[in-house]
This record gives C-alpha cells, sequence and structure tokens, in this order.
C-alpha cells in the first residue's frame, strides 16, 4: 500500500509540477503588469485544480493496468484481484484529490494577492 502512494504521488506530483511549470511561465510573460499575471496565474491554477477533481473521479472508470502508476511498480507490488484493484483506484482518487486542493488553496491565494495589488493600485490613484 505505502509503495503504491509513493509511487502515485511521484507520477501524479510530477504531472502537477509541468502544470505548475507552464503556469509560472505564463505568469512571468504577464510580469509587465503585476495584477494580470496574478489574475492569470489564479484563473490557470482553479482550472488545473478543476481537472484533477475531474481525473479523480475519471479514475473510478479507468482500468488501474492502463495508468501510469501501474506501469512504475513493480510486478510484485501490483495489487492483484478487484478488490486490490479498488484499493489501488481508491488511492489515486485520494492522491488527485489531495493535489487538487493544494492548487486550489494557491490558485485563491494567487487571486487573493491579484486583489490586495488592485486595492493598492486604486488607493494610488
Amino acid at each position: 500500500m505505502e509503495k503504491i502512494h509513493r509511487v502515485a504521488t511521484f507520477c501524479i506530483g510530477r504531472a502537477v509540477m509541468f502544470g505548475a511549470l507552464a503556469i509560472g511561465l505564463v505568469m512571468l510573460s504577464f510580469s509587465f503588469d503585476l495584477v494580470v499575471a496574478f489574475s492569470a496565474g489564479a484563473l490557470m491554477t482553479l482550472i488545473m485544480s478543476e481537472i484533477l477533481i475531474l481525473k479523480a473521479y475519471a479514475t473510478a472508470r479507468q482500468n488501474p493496468r492502463k495508468t501510469e502508476t501501474w506501469l512504475y511498480l513493480s510486478p510484485d507490488a501490483r495489487p492483484a484481484g478487484r478488490s486490490g484493484a479498488r484499493v489501488f483506484i481508491s488511492i489515486l482518487k485520494d492522491i488527485y484529490l489531495r493535489f487538487a486542493a493544494l492548487s486550489l488553496k494557491v490558485g485563491c491565494g494567487f487571486f487573493i494577492f491579484s486583489m490586495m495589488l488592485r486595492l493598492m493600485r486604486a488607493a494610488a490613484v
């Protein structure tokens, strides 16, 4: 169980990291205006969170053998039978939802920071 959890965290975390890298690059391209940069980052991070939530609920219909996590597991660490597949899917769902919650928090933080920057800009005028 712990091995599945570790491998699933690695695989899903790597995908989320590449998404965060893309979001960071878009934010960097808007660096001429911090309000726009953090607003864009907030929007894209919230979209990533929604995609992770949808992916978590789509795993229930997914064949465990067709996942990246399954391929990274050694053959002796792979669960067997229907009950093993259910445990495997529940672990994947849990990890997807954990990363979705984390990206939701980051997106809300970006949104709050962009709102603070807007208020500071409006107060300066």
